[in-house]
């Protein structure tokens, strides 16, 4: 069977693409083809180099604020691996509408909230000065609109009495690193139901 090819963009440690790095073995129907990081110092990459996965950087500060020039030179990155599917894992840079529908129907996202609910940052902050009873975390179909294409899967932990921003995200960070990898091996095999874990 042809495998379905996986790029995953980061800009951090990169635990969630090391989830799905590792979830993509056996019966899955996607292997990982590159792990791109939009900063040299992307601790991910050498992580993903030592699981065996190609890396590539493409350094948005020399493009400063031309975007149109930065997503270029990923674009450019991408192709080369000839990517089926594009899972952003931490990648903290906005892309345009021109970039996003050029991936359109192929790209996802995990977002550290209950979607629709807070999209952004400071996710966990806003949840627990809201009040709300239980926080989460999101993997959805990447649109132009900031964190909010279609819900592909959430998964749920309580907020307790005393957590703080730093407690909560911990452990909604584990319920990602189950999340993301299962809405990932769905997706790849053309399934779009979400799923709530």
């Amino acid at each position: 069977m042809s495998h379905k090819r996986v790029a995953i963009l980061i800009s951090g440690g990169g635990s969630n693409m090391v989830a799905l790095v590792r979830s993509m073995t056996g019966d899955h129907p996607a292997r990982p083809v590159l792990v791109l990081a939009n900063r040299p110092d992307a601790g991910g990459l050498k992580r993903a180099a030592a699981l065996g996965v190609p890396t590539a950087m493409v350094d948005h500060r020399p493009f400063g604020a031309d975007r149109t020039a930065f997503e270029a030179a990923l674009t450019a990155a991408l192709e080369q691996a000839r990517p089926d599917i594009i899972a952003l894992a931490g990648f903290m840079r906005i892309l345009t509408p021109a970039f996003i529908n050029r991936w359109k129907g192929r790209m996802l996202n995990i977002h550290p909230s209950l979607l629709p609910k807070y999209r952004g940052l400071h996710t966990h902050a806003r949840a627990i000065k809201a009040g709300d009873a239980e926080a989460g975390c999101s993997v959805h179909e990447v649109t132009a609109e900031l964190d909010g294409g279609p819900v592909l899967g959430q998964a749920r932990v309580p907020i307790l009495p005393d957590d703080t921003p730093e407690t909560l995200a911990a452990r909604v960070l584990e319920q990602e690193h189950r999340l993301y990898p299962a809405v990932l091996k769905r997706f790849a095999a053309g399934d779009r139901t979400p799923l709530y874990l």
